[in-house]
């Protein structure tokens, strides 16, 4: 009996004991637990370089790692800024796991003022996942944030916004397979945790994990790691409530994790799930004229803008696909045939 006691006893104590956290090494250099270290990780290619800056949180306890992508579009502002102040909100001696923050994935693209691609090769780093070590500069960044963050990582999320043309209404997205049930069920919690009024079904088809991955946070759920992207923020301002709402849904994230003690309240929104999208099309190039914003409701074939020439001569009038929530549009007026002029949330 006495024996059985100590057994017991033990088996709590072993219980109520903090793992420790062990040093972690990243890029050849040695982070102490409850510390953080700032990384120029360079990319050159030939006569052309730049740089990805990374910030790694090492926590002082144990847990899982956290990756983190923000500026994978340069003009995307929102998302740069929240990294910035995930500097100042995240204290490595409080964490438990470790975070790797990429601050800005696409620094030519921020620097030069670059809408979508990058302008060194013209290519968008969101269309060239997995990367290829030997590949141009932007297919080069991709790699290594596919080697030195996806692929070290428990959860992952990758932050955008609208872009210099694009209105958009916030929300976040989570992927899901029927393929990887486990992995799609860890990120729609991810996604609910976070406090978005609206989230979106990234569902993606067995055949489909088969084939290069395209997009970054996709590459994260290729590679069975629940992932979740943030869309916050509009036509590439660097507005102040989209940039706090994002730092406050990360730092919520990290409390769903179990990564971080918070004093505030847990986030008590419950966010519309919207798992159909439907995208209008121009058919058309010149002017686009419209009245609507990101986050109006519409009905299917209500009248939302119509499309001019370069004299002002109307070519066509643009209707609503399906009845829904505009998640994004084109938000200034220079329209390409065949551009999308917005994406519409289909709610339950």
């Amino acid at each position: 009996m006495i024996k059985t006691k100590i057994f017991v006893g033990l088996i709590l104590f072993i219980s109520t004991v903090t793992i420790a956290q062990e040093p972690l090494v990243f890029q050849k250099v040695t982070i102490q637990p409850g510390s953080k270290s700032h990384f120029k990780i360079p990319v050159v290619v030939e006569k052309d370089s730049t740089f990805i800056p990374v910030t790694v949180f090492h926590g002082s306890k144990a847990g899982p790692t956290l990756g983190i992508t923000a500026g994978v579009h340069g003009y995307e502002y929102p998302p740069i800024l929240a990294a910035q102040r995930l500097n100042e909100e995240i204290e490595p001696e409080q964490l438990s796991g470790t975070v790797i923050l990429v601050q800005i994935a696409n620094v030519p693209a921020f620097l030069g003022r670059s809408p979508f691609v990058n302008p060194i090769d013209g290519k968008n780093l969101n269309r060239s996942f997995p990367g290829d070590e030997k590949g141009s500069i932007t297919q080069r960044i991709a790699h290594i944030i596919t080697t030195e963050v996806i692929a070290k990582s428990d959860f992952f999320v990758d932050m955008h916004a609208g872009d210099a043309p694009e209105d958009l209404y916030s929300y976040n997205a989570w992927y899901q397979s029927e393929a990887l049930p486990e992995v799609s069920k860890k990120g729609r919690e991810m996604a609910l945790a976070m406090g978005f009024d609206y989230s979106i079904i990234f569902d993606i088809p067995k055949e489909r994990l088969q084939k290069p991955s395209i997009y970054c946070s996709q590459e994260a759920f290729h590679r069975k790691i629940p992932s979740v992207d943030i869309e916050c923020g509009r036509l590439g301002i660097p507005g102040e409530i989209e940039t706090q709402q994002i730092v406050q849904g990360m730092m919520s994230l990290l409390t769903h994790l179990d990564m971080w003690s918070s004093n505030s309240k847990p986030n008590s929104i419950t966010p519309k799930i919207i798992a159909k999208r439907s995208t209008v099309k121009s058919k058309s190039t010149g002017f686009f004229y419209t009245e609507k914003k990101a986050g109006d409701l519409v009905k299917r074939d209500e009248f939302i803008g119509y499309i001019t020439d370069f004299f002002g001569n109307k070519l066509e009038d643009v209707t609503a696909s399906e009845s829904g929530i505009i998640l994004y549009m084109i938000g200034t007026p220079p329209i390409n045939k065949n551009d999308t002029v917005m994406n519409i949330g289909l709610l339950p």
